[in-house]
């Protein structure tokens, strides 16, 4: 790494230049598709005076020329560009690496990013499953190094909001939440069916590389381009959607990881018989946490009216955060004869248009920060195994059609 001056310097583990906060971080970028890309832009938006972008990765060529030229485009350099992901982490310029891939590939870059000596930004769910994420904790904790899981919505201002209304009693005890995510589309457009490039073939889409640990195929672009609705490569609704609000449900409310789930659903809507998914457009989730706490969770890919959010609802009033933009606060009416500290509150209706990407963009600066030794990261791997739990206990309780328990002191589940 290289000061504003131009000087090299050594970094302590986990902190890079804690001495010097206005050095540059050099980062490396392992997934530039549709999310990784996203990334890019917040990352820029928000932290440009502050990051490089030295080196970029992906599997398919076409991603690969399209973020050299954001890179160019908006870092003013010209990165260094990989097929394979180990080849970037012998760089010994980058810092820091940013994992925005299938969620099936989190685990052997993470674990090949921490054996590089790399501080990382790994997108969300933090692994594939819970086991490999308990590895990935304890590999984290030993080596130091400053990782942030992209559970962005703790960086949402109003989720920080709702936060700290919670903590002064604003709505009083809290024992339920109810989180939705509803989303709709035409039969043409299915969800997840994101468009295969025209130009997409084996000669220019690393087929091998994408499986990685996954059982070996033939080459199929679905999979490849649309490989959100396939088990061997994603959690679906349950680690692609719900952990966002598990997590910040956890967040707002003061609280860790569930004991049990019980989820149920389906495959629903776009049934024709050349569709190949795995994973449900349909999804219902309980949970039940220490404390007498509960999550009532809904996901449908057939009707968005309600769109996305969540409920917190506690005994003397109600929060809700919807579509990451929008914080309404209805104390309760008890009947029209409330007690007096709740008469005297008063509704409370915010709206900022655009705040999730504001959020990313904060969530990235957060990390940014912290390896300059100016924060400390707000969602650290601890944090997002917290938040992947819950996910991987929603499919695990949908996919054996059982009630999954999880016993936090042994690091692991049971059905029952």
């Amino acid at each position: 790494m290289k000061t504003s001056a131009g000087a090299v310097t050594l970094a302590a583990p986990g902190i890079l230049r804690a001495q010097s906060p206005n050095s540059t971080v050099h980062i490396g970028w392992i997934g530039v598709g549709s999310r990784g890309y996203y990334l890019m832009d917040r990352l820029y938006t928000g932290s440009a005076a502050n990051i490089q972008v030295t080196a970029v990765c992906d599997t398919y060529t076409g991603n690969l020329a399209r973020a050299k030229d954001r890179v160019q485009t908006m870092g003013h350099n010209t990165p260094k560009t990989y097929a394979d992901y180990l080849e970037l982490l012998q760089d010994p310029e980058i810092d820091a690496v940013v994992i925005s891939t299938p969620e099936h590939l989190h685990y052997p870059m993470f674990m090949a990013a921490l054996k590089a000596n790399k501080n990382i930004y790994v997108e969300k769910p933090l692994a594939h499953t819970i086991e490999q994420g308990e590895e990935m904790l304890k590999a984290a904790e030993k080596s130091g190094k400053v990782i942030q899981v992209g559970t962005q919505n703790r960086s949402n201002s109003l989720y920080q909001q709702a936060r700290e209304m919670v903590e002064q009693g604003m709505i009083g005890e809290v024992h339920y939440v109810r989180a939705f995510w509803y989303r709709n589309s035409l039969d043409d457009n299915p969800a997840w069916r994101y468009k295969i490039p025209d130009d997409a073939s084996p000669r220019n889409t690393d087929w091998s590389k994408f499986l990685g640990p996954a059982p070996k195929m033939e080459f199929d672009p679905h999979r490849y381009y649309q490989w959100r609705l396939y088990w061997d490569y994603s959690g679906g609704i349950s680690t692609d959607l719900l952990v966002h609000q598990t997590d910040i449900s956890n967040f707002v409310c003061g609280k860790v990881v569930p004991t049990s789930c019980m989820a149920s659903g389906g495959i629903y809507r776009w049934t024709g018989s050349a569709d190949d998914r795995d994973v449900p457009d349909t999804l219902s989730a309980i949970y039940e946490y220490p404390d007498k706490f509960h999550i009532n969770y809904s996901c449908y890919f057939g009707n968005d009216h309600y769109g996305y959010g969540e409920n917190f609802m506690g005994n003397e009033g109600t929060i809700e955060v919807l579509n990451r933009q929008i914080l309404n606060y209805y104390p309760e009416k008890f009947g029209n004869k409330p007690p007096a500290k709740v008469a005297a509150r008063k509704e409370l209706h915010v709206e900022l248009p655009g705040n999730d990407n504001k959020a990313v963009e904060a969530h990235m600066k957060n990390w940014v920060d912290a390896m300059q030794g100016k924060a400390k990261v707000i969602a650290p791997p601890s944090v997002g195994q917290q938040a992947a739990i819950s996910g991987h206990m929603a499919t695990l309780s949908l996919r054996n059609n059982k009630k999954v328990i999880w016993d936090d002191k042994a690091r692991e589940y049971h059905f029952v």
